[in-house]
């Protein structure tokens, strides 16, 4: 692959750009050979693209064929491309994360479902859009965690209550929770397999309560890292989209 190429594939801008990034003087690759960063001024020269390491103005990159990016997402931030009264999360991005190329979709990386502005915790995006699919599928079950803190003290019945299912307004089908632990007389631990919309609050409003902080602690068999702060991204390890499998 050339290295224009390569560039593009990774979201730094359309070939002439990213040509003209190279030919400036902007990238360096990663030497396996002699462990260092050698300057590469030929935008058309061949590169190995798997595993390859590079700088482009000095920031260090990955070359990854498809993104898949974990983010912690904070209080008072839209899971939206045109938010309508918060900051989007997609402004905690970079800009190659934002625009790396899509035939088939919008550019970027997309969030893997949504989390309301003032919900909190693990956020999966991609623009892989199988992974996509089968992340957000309710067929799938993916379990996604939640930790609750409730405005009333959480009774017992209202626990029973969650793990039998309960009616939503916009379906007389009852939802319910896989799991549902108590963590303190205000506090829940609570498993869901679906997505519908504000299912977490519709569903202790159901129950008589009310949500007053929420948070998504788990997706699958992935625990958010506790050394990842609000606002951080990484990307995912092979290991860790491994434990994403329904």
């Amino acid at each position: 692959m050339q290295l224009q190429d390569m560039l593009y594939s990774q979201g730094f801008g359309i070939r002439r750009v990213c040509s003209g990034l190279v030919q400036q003087g902007w990238v360096q690759l990663w030497s396996r050979d002699t462990g260092e960063w050698l300057q590469v001024t030929d935008s058309t020269a061949e590169v190995e693209p798997e595993g390859l390491r590079f700088k482009v103005q000095g920031v260090e990159w990955e070359y990854h064929a498809l993104g898949y990016v974990l983010l912690n997402k904070p209080v008072g931030t839209e899971c939206s491309q045109k938010p309508s009264s918060y900051p989007s999360i997609y402004t905690l991005l970079p800009a190659p994360l934002r625009n790396r190329p899509n035939k088939n979709a919008i550019q970027g990386v997309q969030a893997v479902g949504r989390l309301d502005q003032d919900t909190t915790g693990m956020l999966l995006l991609s623009d892989d859009g199988q992974f996509i699919h089968r992340m957000s599928s309710p067929k799938k079950h993916v379990p996604k965690v939640y930790q609750v803190v409730a405005k009333h003290a959480v009774t017992q019945q209202q626990i029973d209550r969650l793990l039998e299912g309960v009616v939503l307004d916009d379906d007389p089908k009852p939802v319910k929770a896989a799991a549902c632990v108590s963590m303190g007389d205000n506090a829940l631990s609570l498993t869901l397999t679906e997505g519908k919309y504000h299912q977490v609050k519709r569903m202790l409003a159901a129950v008589g309560n009310r949500v007053e902080g929420l948070h998504r602690s788990q997706i699958g068999g992935l625990h958010l890292p506790e050394d990842l702060q609000p606002g951080q991204w990484r990307w995912l390890t092979a290991q860790e989209l491994a434990l994403l499998k329904p």
